[in-house]
């Protein structure tokens, strides 16, 4: 796709970007006003749930994890709003565990981190979410295991560290500095 605008100048669907990177957002909202979109940057849950209650988006990308809320937390608030609207988890911390539950969620589609707007805009048009390209062909290492498994037990507590933490049998402390780290690719 080329930055032309692919909608209609009088259609200009809303598009509602939620993200805490305030770099990212400038730059994907500028890229994706270019193709035809009418732009809202939101920097947390709460400031994207006003904006969307002050004027409803047909499109939303939300960042999965951000100070306050997720976009998991956001998700199912969003499509109360408007149960039509395409819905897109964009992290730089992917997971199975995560994308599946974006899915059951209500989400159209799940992205990792890092994406353009070519990426984003054919995410959120697509019929139906490829959760297989989240799969990998080759067997995860250990450690990747382990990421997967933390992340699955940590939405099950719905994002509550000191109750992953006791349901995994580690220390609170353990628990937030192996979230803090980035997920090992394999």
């Amino acid at each position: 796709m080329s930055e032309e605008a692919l909608f209609d100048a009088e259609e200009h669907p809303h598009l509602l970007l939620v993200d805490d990177d305030e770099t990212f957002t400038r730059v994907l909202a500028r890229a994706m006003s270019r193709r035809g979109l009418r732009v809202s940057v939101a920097n947390s849950a709460e400031e994207g749930l006003l904006l969307a209650e002050r004027d409803i988006p047909d499109y939303a990308v939300l960042d999965l994890k951000m100070d306050g809320d997720s976009g998991l937390v956001l998700l199912p608030k969003l499509l109360e709003l408007d149960a039509e609207m395409r819905v897109v988890i964009l992290t730089g911390y992917s997971s199975i565990a995560t994308a599946v539950e974006a899915i059951k969620r209500g989400a159209c589609n799940y992205l990792c981190k890092p994406a353009d707007a070519d990426d984003v805009l054919a995410a959120l048009l697509s019929e139906h979410a490829d959760l297989d390209s989240l799969v990998p062909e080759n067997p995860m290492s250990v450690d990747r295991l382990q990421w997967e498994h933390i992340q699955r037990v940590l939405t099950e507590h719905d994002g509550n560290i000191s109750a992953t933490a006791r349901a995994l049998g580690m220390h609170r402390r353990t628990l937030q500095r192996k979230l803090q780290k980035r997920p090992v690719r394999r």
